[in-house]
């Protein structure tokens, strides 16, 4: 779990840097600034989606109760993004920013079908 979540943050940030020349480089300034806010977010959902699976693995394995996987606080960390996008639409545009949100959902995937096979 942890190796699939290294070449997952890699990715997401080798995609962080593309966002950021083109913020730097472009006079889409608004649409980039949106997609790094979306896809930070993003990876913090996903280091926490991990964390918390691993805890849920450890207590099930020990035989105690598992507490849940967090659905609520990654809803509120969405939120805040896009609450983020509203309050300041001079910098940021909600449709990038829930592109952003959905970034590490994306990796998992091609990252699952580049490695299925392995």
């Amino acid at each position: 779990m942890q190796q699939m979540f290294l070449r997952q943050q890699k990715y997401i940030f080798y995609l962080l840097s593309l966002y950021t020349l083109g913020w730097g480089f472009t006079s889409y300034k608004t649409v980039f600034l949106s997609l790094i806010l979306g896809t930070v977010i993003s990876l913090f959902l996903l280091w926490s989606l991990v964390r918390k699976v691993e805890k849920f693995g450890r207590a099930v394995a020990q035989g105690k109760k598992a507490r849940s996987l967090g659905t609520f606080s990654r809803l509120a960390a969405a939120v805040l993004a896009a609450a983020i996008a509203i309050e300041y639409p001079q910098y940021f545009s909600i449709i990038p920013v829930t592109i952003g949100l959905m970034t590490s959902y994306t990796v998992i995937i091609i990252d699952f079908l580049l490695h299925k096979n392995k």
